[in-house]
């Protein structure tokens, strides 16, 4: 099937936004989650972002409920008028014990299943923590239910957290998890995934985009 035919006529984007930047970002702490402000740099991050993402006309914005995505996404509401809708299942990856330590320490203290964990292995993070494919399930059940909302032609924009915003835009493509995490750049704090629809599913259109 070539290109031009497997385009849809009025395609539907969902934009998955990685929120701007904390103080444990800026310091290479481990966040999972743990509600995190977004600092003074993330506000201003949301605030430049918001006015690029409120270009594709969103209908809909909806958040993960921890504040630093939350926040994110008020942003782009206070300059569309859309209103924020907050989902659990759009929260980070939750690490377990590995939550407030910082890279260091994580390497220290749990060196081999981080190693592990680098290559691609799914493995549970922080002993009490969730795997990937954990995550990507429960944001792929509340992203299926956006979708299946969303008028033909429309656009609509999730912000969520960086190991999420990952899992979620690599199941939506029908990409596995292992290949996602060892291929796909992670996500930098405000920047964004669009996904755009064709008529054998969705395929990525921009990748950690700024602009």
């Amino acid at each position: 099937m070539s290109a031009s035919t497997n385009r849809v006529e009025q395609p539907r984007r969902l934009i998955i936004w990685r929120h701007g930047q904390t103080g444990h970002n800026a310091r290479g702490v481990w966040q999972g989650q743990h509600d995190v402000p977004l600092s003074k740099k993330g506000l201003r991050q949301a605030d430049e972002a918001a006015k690029h993402l409120a270009a594709y006309k969103p209908v809909e914005i909806v958040a993960s409920d921890l504040s630093r995505a939350a926040s994110t996404a008020q942003a782009l509401s206070n300059v569309t008028g859309v209103p924020v809708t907050y989902d659990a299942r759009m929260r980070e990856i939750d690490v377990g014990q590995w939550s407030g330590l910082d890279s260091a320490q994580v390497r220290s203290r749990y060196g081999d299943v981080l190693d592990r964990v680098d290559q691609g292995e799914d493995l549970q993070r922080g002993e009490t923590g969730e795997t990937v494919a954990q995550v990507a399930r429960r944001a792929r059940e509340a992203a299926d239910e956006l979708i299946g909302r969303l008028p033909v032609g429309e656009c609509a924009v999730i912000a969520s957290h960086g190991v999420t915003s990952r899992a979620l835009a690599a199941s939506l493509v029908g990409m596995d998890q292992h290949t996602a995490w060892t291929s796909l750049v992670g996500m930098g704090n405000c920047r964004w995934t669009t996904l755009v629809e064709s008529r054998t599913g969705w395929r990525i259109e921009g990748w950690n985009s700024c602009r």
